[in-house]
């Protein structure tokens, strides 16, 4: 076993300067950012990660060692937690890639650290194992995050440091892990509340998965950097000269959205970067604190509305209800000179930490004693509640549940005693009565909403008051899962709703059994299945199903039986004196014309493969330029998807064993079907000005036209043949010069 002394005080473990500048510049931000920290506990887990990763080197060709400092100093600076923090952020690759066991780790440094780092291992292999599905994943990620919440919390700084650095690993593997990053790892660092982390990995996501699109803002944003900035200090000037004349301590400064935030509001109102009005956002963060700080916020607000004309619809009173990840601050839109939007935070000193630490601004850890945020705390509660049920044929919905419960917006609603209670948005008095106590939600049979009677599909708003009616004969209705929205209501009535339908199973294999009996028919499962299938029920469960719920008589499948004996017994011996027709390979048949008729435009592991079926993805069509790759459905064709698909990300995350990578090859005379959604005046003469931009001018065939109108507006969909990327691009630039056109987009469905 190795000894600890032989690698700390080794005189043949010579750290290189360049790691040494490193990691003495992390002990720097460690000093600002957790005072008291043990600084001894930190030099020792260098040495020993240095020691075990003296001969690993990265995809990048660089040492190993420079990941687990990066890690580190992101847990010191961005996250902020503790100095176990960042001693585990340095050791967190020792167990699973060094000669260095846990027991050393846990001999060396303790249990605490040590199961920590087990975690971590836990979390890797399973995020690795193609064997495993993503709902599996999650389970085992939110399993170690409700045992320490530093498991997950230095996992997002292993995140964050592997997406910076992605671009040295293949495409494929780019590919999953950005797509991972955006569908989990950037809503988990939302709901935890750590804003800067979320919002760098939604933007380096996005420039893998779709570069276009990133390159395009980013460019747009630096094209306009200066004429917002200038418009940004004209706001601020008079707003700070109101702020400082009423005494109050403060700083103000411009913010940008993330790049990903806009793009998806550029996608959701389907607006050019150039039509998105709210970029322009400040922030006002007051100094004073507690009870005092939240009365400045307040001044401060209304010396903002004074000043300019506020939109009441984008007020948002964060501090008096806050967040369930802690998030508190006061938004507003007003608007500024010119008639522009602005968006304007205003938090005080410690609300401002929370906002970007998160959680970590909550948690403290304290002689062992874990003291923690009473909101965050009820979202690990609902973690736990979400764990509670293990079925494998829940997991898909598990994976649905978890996802939308992590950007899900929320509603407050208060009980007839007036306590509150945190609900999504869009949540109904049933999912309030689950939320009080699944014996409420069982009998609940109306509900009051503010003193009147409400039905229980009821979409609850904030501030409403809610008292449950409840009655002892009242059951779950299996229509109420076409309207709750939480994952309790939605477990506790599914439970019901299974556990019901099992109950009248056996009661119906009971009733069946001994009907059989008496009538001397002796049928076994397969048979049984048979005749269940000849009268179009989908399986026995079913059928036994409908007889124990009566809506199916036992009796009529014992005639059935009996009379259909004589016919089949005739039946067979017909057959069984008819030769065997010669089978048709009709499905055989499909695939060769499919494979003589597929377009040879792509590149298979760098191959072209004629002998293998490729198809094209309806739901992202793509054209030679996309980036692009293939997916091996269960026929054995190859489905060709754009990265930025919306079915993509499923794809890449769910499946990655039947992901293939894929390239296009040059071929002349090929032609794809694309499409394009054009905006404009409704003027006369614009169809024809389109049509013949694209048809004479680019020489380009039209597959179809459609076009509505109302108010005055345009907005009609083109889909056409083009050659490749860039041949779409010509088009919609040239398009956008059209007198009255207002935006081209490429079509997705």
């Amino acid at each position: 076993m190795i000894e600890a002394s032989t690698i700390l005080k080794g005189s043949d473990l010579t750290i290189a300067p360049e790691y040494q500048e490193q990691f003495d510049a992390l002990l720097k931000v460690c000093r600002e950012t957790l005072p008291g920290f043990d600084e001894a506990l930190i030099r020792r887990a260098f040495r020993i990660s240095y020691w075990a990763h003296r001969n690993d080197r990265r995809a990048s060709g660089e040492l190993y060692i420079s990941h687990p400092l990066e890690v580190a100093t992101i847990v010191a600076k961005d996250i902020g937690f503790d100095d176990v923090s960042v001693a585990v952020a340095l050791l967190h690759d020792v167990v699973e890639d060094t000669e260095i066991d846990l027991e050393f780790i846990r001999a060396e440094f303790g249990e605490t650290i040590a199961g920590i780092i087990d975690g971590l291992t836990k979390i890797r292999d399973v995020f690795d194992s193609r064997e495993l599905g993503q709902a599996e994943n999650v389970k085992k990620l939110m399993l170690s995050m409700a045992s320490d919440i530093r498991v997950i919390l230095v996992k997002f700084a292993d995140r964050l440091h592997n997406m910076r650095t992605i671009d040295s690993l293949p495409k494929p593997k780019q590919l999953k892990i950005a797509s991972e990053t955006l569908e989990l790892f950037a809503p988990l660092a939302h709901r935890f509340g750590l804003f800067a982390i979320k919002s760098e990995l939604e933007d380096l996501a996005l420039k893998v998965l779709d570069p276009e699109s990133y390159y395009a803002i980013v460019n747009g944003l630096q094209a306009t950097r200066a004429e917002r900035e200038a418009y940004i200090r004209r706001f601020i000037e008079p707003l700070k000269q109101r702020l400082e004349e009423h005494g109050l301590a403060f700083q103000i400064y411009g913010r940008s959205k993330n790049i990903y935030s806009i793009h998806r509001k550029m996608k959701r109102q389907n607006k050019p970067l150039e039509e998105v009005y709210d970029l322009f956002a400040i922030r006002i963060v007051l100094q004073r604190g507690d009870r005092q700080g939240k009365e400045d916020c307040w001044r401060a607000y209304s010396i903002v509305t004074d000043l300019y004309k506020p939109l009441p619809e984008r007020f948002r009173d964060f501090i008096s209800v806050p967040k369930s990840n802690g998030y508190q601050s006061l938004h507003t839109t007003v608007l500024g000179p010119e008639g522009r939007r602005v968006e304007v935070q205003i938090r005080t000193q410690e609300m401002h930490a929370v906002a970007e630490r998160g959680v970590a601004a909550h948690w403290k850890y304290k002689e062992g004693v874990q003291q923690a945020d009473p909101q965050f705390e009820q979202w690990l509660s609902w973690v736990r509640d979400l764990l509670e049920n293990p079925r494998p044929e829940q997991a898909t919905e598990f994976v649905k549940e978890f996802r939308l419960n992590l950007y899900q917006e929320e509603i407050y609603v208060f009980t007839p005693r007036g306590d509150l209670l945190s609900l999504p948005s869009g949540a109904t008095p049933v999912d309030f009565a689950f939320q009080v106590h699944t014996e409420v939600g069982f009998h609940c049979i109306g509900a009051k909403v503010n003193g009147k009677m409400v039905p229980l599909s009821y979409k609850l708003k904030s501030g409403d008051q809610v008292e449950i009616i409840t009655s002892k004969k009242q059951t779950p209705n299996k229509d109420w899962m076409k309207f709750v929205v939480t994952h309790k209501a939605k477990s506790r009535i599914r439970h019901w709703i299974n556990e019901e339908r099992r109950k009248a199973v056996e009661v119906g294999r009971e009733l069946w059994t001994k009907k059989a009996r008496r009538a001397h028919l002796q049928v076994d499962e397969q048979m049984l299945h048979r005749y269940a299938t000849q009268l179009k029920f989908p399986d026995t469960q079913q059928l036994f199903y409908e007889i124990g719920s009566g809506l199916y008589d036992v009796e009529d499948l014992i005639r059935f039986i009996k009379k259909g004996e004589t016919e089949r017994a005739a039946d067979e011996e017909a057959r069984a004196s008819t030769p065997e027709p010669t089978l048709r390979l009709e499905y055989q048949d499909f695939l060769d014309s499919a494979q003589s008729n597929g377009q040879p435009a792509l590149m298979i592991d760098g191959e072209p493969h004629t002998d293998i079926v490729t198809r094209y993805a309806s739901c992202c069509n793509p054209i030679p330029g996309d980036d692009v790759f293939g997916y091996v459905s269960r026929n054995g064709s190859i489905k060709i998807h754009r990265v930025n698909c919306r079915n993509a990300p499923n794809l890449l995350i769910n499946h990655p064993d039947r992901v293939v990578p894929v390239e296009w090859s040059r071929q002349k005379d090929v032609h794809f079907v694309s499409a394009l959604r054009i905006m404009g005046e409704d003027r006369v003469g614009i169809v024809s000005d389109i049509t013949t931009v694209i048809s004479k001018n680019l020489k380009t065939n039209i597959r179809s036209i459609t076009v509505e109108s109302e108010d005055g507006v345009f907005e009609g969909t083109v889909v056409l043949y083009v050659s490749d990327l860039e041949h779409l691009r010509r088009l919609i630039e040239r398009l956008k010069r059209i007198p009255g056109i207002y935006g081209v987009y490429r079509f997705e469905e």
